[in-house]
């Protein structure tokens, strides 16, 4: 029981400094008010100088060799189950893109150009005739 009331009168002890600690905080705040800045000389502060092209440059190092998945789509469709199950060598899928179109560019499945397609040594390629700007894709993410 000794033990009981020792161990409670601790707890007290450590409440009444919290409790003195608050109240000290509170009356301070209610006497001082924090000081008031212009927010001009903020901005200015924080405006700065621009940093060096080195550490700019030495900063996109640090990404350049993450692999990213690059995809040039020719089109899409929706086709049922049933549909799909019956398609054999040969058959023939109608996609949503049309003959001469555009072939979309995207990278981890984000569209960021559109572009042609050539062959260059017997191997297919895209020749990129439009890339998307930030504000375009952002545009298109929203919808």
């Amino acid at each position: 029981m000794a033990e009981e009331q020792g161990t409670q009168g601790a707890a007290d002890d450590v409440m009444d400094d919290w409790a003195a600690a608050l109240a000290e905080q509170a009356e301070q705040a209610a006497a001082t008010p924090p000081p008031v800045q212009p927010a001009s000389g903020l901005f200015q502060e924080l405006g700065g100088a621009a940093p060096a092209s080195g550490t700019i440059s030495q900063n996109l190092d640090m990404i350049l060799d993450i692999p990213v998945q690059l995809t040039v789509e020719l089109g899409r469709t929706k086709i049922a189950i049933r549909n799909l199950l019956q398609l054999a060598q040969g058959s023939i899928v109608e996609l949503d893109g049309l003959a001469g179109e555009p072939m979309d560019v995207l990278v981890n499945g984000c569209l960021i150009a559109q572009g042609e397609v050539v062959v260059v040594n017997d191997k297919f390629g895209i020749r990129l005739t439009d890339i998307i700007t930030p504000v375009e894709r952002i545009r298109r993410l929203q919808k």
